[in-house]
């Protein structure tokens, strides 16, 4: 009941006008960055880790600047995930190379049914930035080709139920558990769909390698390169950022050479590339997640 309470609550919000929200998520980024010490610990913790050159006084700040990120995209929810499309649209700025998804790109694969040319198989690299909601409701709505995105399960069914219907409002958009296996990506990919896929997460060592980020060796899973190399696709980056207007969703031209035969030394140039974007705005990135959890055999823990 909670939880309902909770959407119903996030609903009504989002019909207020964004700077209203916004700040409001700026008041509530402060209560959590306060009332949240364990949580606190661990955003302080990888900026620590990731940038040591930088004073303590600037990571503070970016950790500060972390929770209203964080609190301002939650309630932003409310609208991504319910408002009209003519809504949605008035607060994207699309950037970069957007007319590369949607076109028929430099293939000679057709169509078993029609004998028509299908798209280029796209996997799609959105790193974990704040931003990433408004990613893909942008992807949605601009692209007319089959994507599918893979989603960790929620335990409360009402939030899992919220989230996925609201991420399939537009286009054509298949949700997938983790736990559902590769076989109908790979399927999907091979006749010209497209895969949201976020990568840059740590979801244990059974799924992950090492390779480094930033001044660590981070566990990293490998599905970016796997991906592409079994789905015969290109990898197109797209980050997402925080505006005061609502969101930039940035699209760049298809890694050339990737992926290659080496699925380390593909990982690796992902999380290096991933850097350059970090750098831009550290506090952008989704640091409130326990990225150094898994530590190499010897290695003490972080936490």
């Amino acid at each position: 009941m909670a939880a309902k309470w909770g959407i119903a609550l996030l609903t009504l919000l989002g019909r207020l006008p964004l700077p209203v929200l916004r700040a409001l998520g700026w008041g509530l980024g402060w209560v959590l960055y306060a009332a949240a010490p364990g949580r606190r610990h661990v955003v302080q913790t990888n900026l620590s880790l990731c940038f040591p050159a930088v004073s303590a006084a600037q990571r503070r700040r970016w950790a500060v600047q972390n929770f209203i990120y964080f609190a301002q995209t939650l309630l932003d929810r409310g609208w991504l995930w319910s408002a009209s499309a003519e809504v949605i649209e008035s607060r994207l700025k699309r950037v970069g190379a957007w007319s590369q998804l949607a076109s028929l790109a430099e293939t000679t694969t057709l169509d078993a049914t029609t004998s028509e040319p299908l798209p280029t198989p796209t996997v799609l690299f959105s790193p974990h930035f704040y931003g990433l909601e408004a990613g893909a409701m942008a992807m949605s709505l601009a692209i007319d080709r089959d994507y599918t995105s893979i989603f960790t399960t929620q335990s409360n069914p009402a939030i899992n139920d919220w989230m996925t219907q609201g991420r399939q409002r537009f286009g054509k958009v298949q949700m997938l558990r983790r736990d559902q296996g590769v076989k109908s990506i790979l399927q999907s990919l091979r006749k010209g769909g497209a895969l949201y896929l976020l990568p840059d997460m740590n979801f244990g060592p059974e799924e992950s390698i090492f390779v480094p980020f930033f001044c660590q060796q981070a566990a990293t899973v490998p599905s970016l390169s796997r991906f592409a190399k079994l789905g015969r696709a290109r990898v197109v980056p797209v980050v997402s950022r925080v505006t005061r207007t609502g969101y930039e969703i940035e699209v760049m031209p298809p890694w050339e050479h990737f992926p290659s035969d080496d699925v380390q030394a593909d990982t690796a140039l992902m999380n290096q590339r991933l850097e350059g974007w970090i750098n831009q705005d550290p506090a952008q990135y989704y640091w409130v997640h326990k990225r150094f959890k898994t530590r190499p055999p010897g290695v003490a823990s972080v936490y």
